[in-house]
């Protein structure tokens, strides 16, 4: 379907179809409180301009259906993606007109001026958003043209409010030619009361009747204000007083039949004004549809904005989503901690970890105030933000599942309405975890098995685990039981967590180390803090020794493990270090190189030059050798001189070729015959005499034969001849 230029196709819409069973079943109630999704939703609504935004916020679900999330995601992040590049959305319409456009499609309705503009620039804000997308842009932000790809934009709203009303909203004069005659009437009328008026008011100032305002205006009408002694010697109608008694409002009689007709004309006008309004909005009522979808349509780009802004502020990010109950977090941040960090000035420690079919549950222990709740409710808030169509702020390379249940327990949950204990209440969330949990449960329990009898409360956290492992449940688990930590080590889908403490200060490093239980640094902390020894000694002789030894190892080697990633981020320190000393060095040698090839151009721009030079003196020579062969009588010696001038690599050559054959040769004096060895005087070549022919010679060099002036050979013979 083609409407002036303008595509409609039919796309999936989720927006307002989507089940009850869609949406995230949350255990307790309390949990998006408990997660502080609430606070989230809070910033969310600080960005939204539109009433449509933040009851889209206010009602903002977390779902289970994977289109839904898909697009919802993507599409938070190709409008991230505008905002970081700067690039403007034509969304500019924040208005209300939710009454306006309900009023338009209700038969036997008015809608005013105002209200028309108000629709006017709803239309004008979709026709932009319209034209906005146009091939590369639908291709490259497909996700946010999904929202407008059931409707179309129709330019005949526009067309129809400004045939009848102006910029200002007020209806044309031409809007129907009843409405034309009365104005120009009204015209013509007013003028004349004007120009009665003037005269009567200068007459009455001539007579010095008229207070210090000349004129005003009383329910419509004009006015004269005279002073109050002299009112009854002004005919006409009195219509007030000042305050001060000391002004009187009277419409003169020679006004009073103009201002009747005045009056008249206007009631006639605002009739047909409103005739004209009400055949407007009966003729756009059938488009009361359209105008809410584009209504609908500019508050979902301003809700969609509100979480790109929101992902930019905490550095959200699209990670990978599998329809699958599974994490495989990397560099996850708490939001809500993060911004407060952020305007603090201080750093936040990111969790990383992975929960999937190898490793379901993950136990993480440590000491008190260590970071355990944190890291869990980081990752129950991520999870709940990422299924309700926000960006999180983890990395982006992270994968991130599908669950259809969240169930929670953390801090005292003891009744006094129910007369449950913390520990009796305890065990009733654990009950409706275990009879409830499947393969697509995320749940986190905080302190596990707390409340009772460590080693009873233990051994029924352990069947608790046991349970949800076996119904293939993933969720992370914090405790100080050291029966977990040792089950966690050898029941498969169930693994180790802790979180680091810097035992020499006694302090958390808020790290979550996946892979190996965490100590409680219980002695430890006892000794910081100055407890007496002989306490702490006693303390420790209570303590079972395997127990106690257990905890010791476990101090040890975390310890030990955090030597080892200092150690570990020393040796990245130098790692980077020489890298970057290799590239300086690479660049170095590169302008080395690039130097030396530098000074080898100028070298050969320096040989060229000095050959363009040479080629110049030859030139030179060889003008004034020609003028001397012309004058010559011995044009061979000329000859011989031009060949020096143009050939003098070949007498170079031809110089060291003869002084190479001296040095085996001699020249001799001797008469040349027949099997003489001769040197030709030109050249250093040498050859037999093979035949006289009177005064030319037949010598042969090499296999060629060769007839030569006799006066051109030297006779030779080599030097160790004369030696024997």
């Amino acid at each position: 379907m083609v409407n002036n230029g303008f595509i409609s196709k039919t796309s999936t819409q989720y927006l307002c179809t989507l089940k009850f069973e869609h949406v995230l079943k949350l255990y307790p109630e309390s949990a998006l409180v408990q997660l502080e999704f609430d606070k989230v939703k809070q910033l969310l609504a600080g960005y939204a301009k539109t009433h449509f935004a933040q009851q889209r916020i206010q009602n903002l679900r977390i779902h289970t259906k994977k289109e839904y999330i898909e697009l919802t995601l993507r599409q938070s992040y190709e409008y991230k993606l505008l905002l970081d590049a700067g690039t403007n959305f034509p969304n500019d319409f924040v208005a209300n007109a939710d009454k306006d456009i309900q009023l338009l499609g209700i038969p036997g309705a008015l809608l005013t001026g105002e209200q028309f503009m108000l629709l006017r620039k709803l239309c004008e804000n979709s026709e932009r958003i319209f034209r906005w997308f146009d091939a590369e842009r639908t291709q490259a932000f497909h996700a946010l043209y999904q929202i407008i790809t059931d409707s179309y934009y129709e330019k005949s709203i526009i067309e129809s409010i400004d045939s009848v009303l102006d910029e200002g909203g007020k209806v044309k004069d031409n809007a129907s030619p009843e409405l034309k005659k009365i104005r120009m009437a009204l015209y013509k009328k007013r003028n004349e009361l004007r120009r009665v008026f003037e005269r009567v008011v200068a007459r009455l100032q001539k007579a010095g009747y008229t207070a210090d305002i000349d004129e005003s205006f009383s329910n419509g009408r004009r006015v004269v204000a005279v002073m109050a002694e002299y009112k009854r010697q002004v005919k006409g109608i009195l219509h007030g007083e000042s305050d001060s008694k000391r002004t009187s409002y009277i419409e003169p009689e020679e006004t009073t039949e103009l201002n009747n007709e005045v009056y008249s004309l206007e009631q006639e006008e605002r009739r047909e004004e409103l005739r004209v309004l009400r055949q407007l909005t009966a003729l756009l009522s059938s488009y009361s549809p359209l105008l809410k979808a584009y209504h609908n349509i500019a508050g979902e780009y301003d809700f969609i904005k509100a979480k790109a802004k929101l992902a930019q502020d905490m550095n959200g990010n699209l990670p990978n989503l599998v329809d699958k109950g599974l994490l495989n977090i990397q560099n996850a941040y708490h939001p809500l901690l993060l911004l407060y960090n952020k305007r603090m000035g201080k750093p936040t420690i990111p969790v990383t970890l992975t929960l999937n079919e190898n490793g379901r549950i993950l136990v993480i222990s440590g000491p008190n105030a260590g970071g355990k709740t944190v890291a869990m409710k980081t990752i129950g808030l991520n999870q709940m933000m990422f299924q309700s169509g926000l960006l999180v702020p983890v990395s982006a390379t992270s994968e991130m599942g599908i669950f259809k249940q969240l169930f929670i327990h953390i801090g005292d949950t003891q009744s006094i309405e129910f007369e449950l204990s913390t520990y009796s209440s305890h065990l009733l969330h654990m009950k409706h975890f275990m009879e409830n949990a499947n393969g697509k449960t995320l749940f986190f329990i905080d302190e596990l098995g707390s409340g009772s009898d460590p080693n009873l409360g233990g051994a029924f956290a352990e069947v608790i685990m046991m349970e949800l492992a076996f119904k293939k449940a993933i969720g992370i688990v914090t405790t100080h039981y050291l029966n977990l930590k040792v089950m966690a080590n050898h029941t498969a889908g169930i693994v180790n967590g802790a979180m680091a403490f810097d035992e020499k200060t006694l302090l958390p490093l808020y790290k979550l180390t996946v892979g190996k239980p965490g100590s409680s640094y219980t002695f430890a902390i006892a000794e910081r803090i100055g407890l007496h020894p002989q306490l702490i000694n006693k303390a420790r002789k209570l303590v079972d020794d395997n127990h106690f030894q257990l905890d010791k190892l476990l101090n040890r080697t975390e310890q030990d493990l955090q030597k080892l990633d200092h150690e570990k981020i020393e040796l990245q320190k130098l790692l980077k270090e020489n890298e970057r000393l290799k590239k300086e060095l690479t660049t170095t040698l590169n302008k080395e190189k690039h130097q030396q090839q530098v000074e080898l151009l100028k070298h050969q721009n320096k040989v060229t030059e000095e050959k363009w030079q040479q080629l110049k003196e030859t030139e030179r020579k060889l003008k004034h050798l020609v003028l001397d062969w012309r004058k010559s009588d011995k044009k061979e010696e000329v000859i011989k001189q031009m060949q020096a001038v143009l050939f003098p690599q070949q007498q170079t050559g031809v110089k060291k070729m003869e002084k190479k054959l001296l040095e085996k040769y001699q020249i001799v004096a001797q008469p040349i015959e027949v099997g003489t060895k001769v040197k030709l005087k030109n050249n250093a070549q040498i050859g037999t005499v093979k035949e006289i022919r009177g005064k030319r010679a037949v010598v042969q060099i090499g296999l060629l034969p060769m007839s030569v002036a006799v006066e051109e050979l030297l006779p030779i013979q080599e030097k160790n001849v004369n030696k024997i």
